[in-house]
């Protein structure tokens, strides 16, 4: 922020008289908590333009009140106890329909559907408002009525957010009824469906409670993540196809963050990056057309010549030849992170609930389960080294900061952990001379090299390799080629960009998406680089314009690559 600017902040022209003190309290306050990291003195005294010894009597009475608090480890200050206690009185008297009435009308105005808001009551979903369009078909008004969570798109939102505990007391096997052929009944399946949901963003539900009624809902949040209710999109299920509830989810998400006023889970990205003003496409080209909710992991294979990658929200495992587009799709139960292919046939996957092989028969049977303590977490992106051993990072499900782990699975299933402390474990890749492992934390924008013993599967010697700026992009998954370069998948970047050793910028690669999630190298003679890309949480307008999102692109950089290895196992 430039100086002027909070200059002008703390004008306190036109202030009552007598009440210059306060307003120039409160706005070195909002200063304060809108800063990234702990503010030091010398900052704020040269951002606001106070006097000392003025700045000194606002910061010390904010700290005696329990407004601020002093870090002393540095001399600097940060929000106190005090804010939070006011935040849950604020929470305790929120006016939930009051608040959530300008978005009923705009998503009822752009749906041209029934808009509901609805919260939990005991053991169902409540209707507290809804909004319908002028059209001569249309639901009929539900306020007042009651539905049961687990067939119902509102209560699905909900649920998913809810504590373990919770949320348990709530699916329990034998309370769920079926009300039609398609209503969820079985606990195990649903409080899969429920971890899916919480990683989308947003539930769908087609003739779950009424046969011939559709829906999509986003959790309304509060500042603890928990949810205090639900909008939604209701509507005939001739006019709300599935294809059509996913494109309204970010919709649904974005009106949910508006009504709770934009706080709760915001680590889940809704916003795109626009794309770059001169922008020069290459020959990036559409090599196997799909709409993958969130494609990655992708692993060529040169015995079948076919390219392998996972759909994590689908979710499911894909299989597809670049030569004819044509796709093999096998549905997962759970989400799922990465399938590698294994040295005796099928996959090696890494799921919500553990590592799991995949025969090629589609049976599914539990090699490991590294994380079991954890049930927030799911396993992420992972890559094989070149002795065959899985390496495979973990995030919580609620992209919670430091719940992410890396972990070394050798072929035999026992599991180690090589790193702790991770947000959101991405993409992996080893130098052509194995001596150096590269690993991306997303959540902090930054990939990591390390020092790499292929012999005794150990890493040392941390340090970033590259980290990029918010408005960059977010690095995600990468692969390296022959010449020991790096490339990566930038989300929200429309592009793939390839670093030198050294870490420095070499190339950067438009392509015609803003989320491409992860590349490989492949065809005969490994010069093709295969893009997966992602469309979730983006709206039908973005997706329009750009109709390739969740689609794998291909491009061919002048580079070789690198064999992917399979599991050893």
């Amino acid at each position: 922020m430039a100086q002027r600017e909070v200059l002008d902040s703390t004008d306190t022209t036109g202030a009552q008289p007598g009440m210059q003190a306060l307003v120039r309290g409160l706005r070195v306050l909002d200063f304060i908590a809108e800063s990234p990291a702990p503010v030091r003195f010398t900052t704020l005294l040269d951002a606001t333009g106070l006097p000392k010894g003025t700045l000194h009597r606002i910061l010390q009475t904010l700290i005696e009140e329990r407004y601020l608090q002093l870090v002393a480890r540095d001399q600097s200050y940060k929000l106190g106890s005090r804010p939070f206690q006011l935040a849950h009185r604020v929470w305790d008297q929120f006016d939930l329909r009051g608040a959530a009435e300008p978005e009923l009308i705009r998503l009822s105005q752009l749906a041209q559907e029934a808009v509901r808001l609805g919260h939990l009551d005991g053991d169902q979903v409540l209707y507290i408002d809804q909004r319908d369009p002028a059209r001569q078909v249309r639901i009929g008004n539900g306020v007042g009525a009651r539905s049961a969570i687990h067939a119902t798109a509102l209560g699905k939102a909900m649920a998913a957010h809810l504590r373990e505990s919770d949320r348990r007391a709530l699916i329990a096997e034998g309370r769920l009824q079926a009300f039609t052929d398609h209503t969820i009944v079985s606990h195990g399946d649903l409080d899969q469906q429920l971890n899916i949901i919480k990683a989308r963003g947003y539930a769908i539900s087609v003739g779950e409670q009424h046969e011939d009624v559709s829906a999509v809902a986003a959790a309304i949040l509060d500042h603890r993540a928990r949810p205090i209710g639900a909008v939604g999109i209701v509507g005939p299920s001739y006019r709300l196809p599935p294809e059509r509830l996913h494109a309204m989810g970010r919709d649904v998400i974005e009106a949910a963050r508006r009504i709770a006023g934009n706080v709760g889970e915001l680590a889940m990205s809704i916003s795109v990056n626009t794309q770059p003003l001169g922008a020069v496409m290459e020959d990036v080209t559409y090599a196997i057309p799909g709409e993958d909710f969130l494609g990655e992991g992708p692993f060529w294979s040169p015995d079948d010549k076919l390219l392998h990658w996972v759909d994590i929200l689908a979710p499911a495992v894909i299989s597809a030849d670049p030569a004819t587009g044509k796709r093999v799709s096998q549905a997962m139960p759970e989400l799922i992170g990465v399938a590698v292919p294994k040295a005796s046939g099928g996959f090696i996957c890494a799921t919500e609930t553990g590592v799991k092989t995949l025969s090629p028969n589609g049976q599914i049977q539990p090699l490991c389960d590294p994380e079991a303590d954890m049930p927030g977490n799911r396993l992420n992106d992972g890559k094989c080294d070149a002795l065959g051993r899985l390496w495979v990072g973990s995030l919580a499900i609620n992209t919670e900061p430091g719940k992410g782990k890396l972990w070394r699975i050798d072929a035999d299933g026992t599991a180690t952990c090589m790193e702790s402390g991770i947000h959101i474990s991405n993409g992996l890749g080893w130098s052509p001379d194995h001596r150096t492992f590269y690993f991306t934390d997303s959540g902090i924008r930054t990939i990591w090299a390390y020092d790499f013993d292929l012999e005794r599967g150990e890493i040392a010697n941390r340090r970033a390799f590259v980290t990029l700026d918010e408005e960059q992009g977010v690095p995600d998954g990468l692969c390296v080629d022959a010449e020991g370069g790096v490339w990566v998948a930038i989300w929200d970047g429309w592009k793939v960009c390839r670093f030198n050793a050294d870490g420095t910028l070499d190339r950067e690669v438009s392509v015609p998406v803003p989320r491409p999630t992860s590349c490989c190298f492949g065809g005969a003679d490994l010069k093709t680089l295969f893009i997966t890309t992602a469309r979730i949480r983006l709206s039908a307008q973005q997706l329009a314009d750009a109709p390739m999102s969740g689609s794998i692109l291909a491009f061919r950089p002048g580079q070789v690559g690198q064999n992917d290895t399979v599991f050893a196992g």
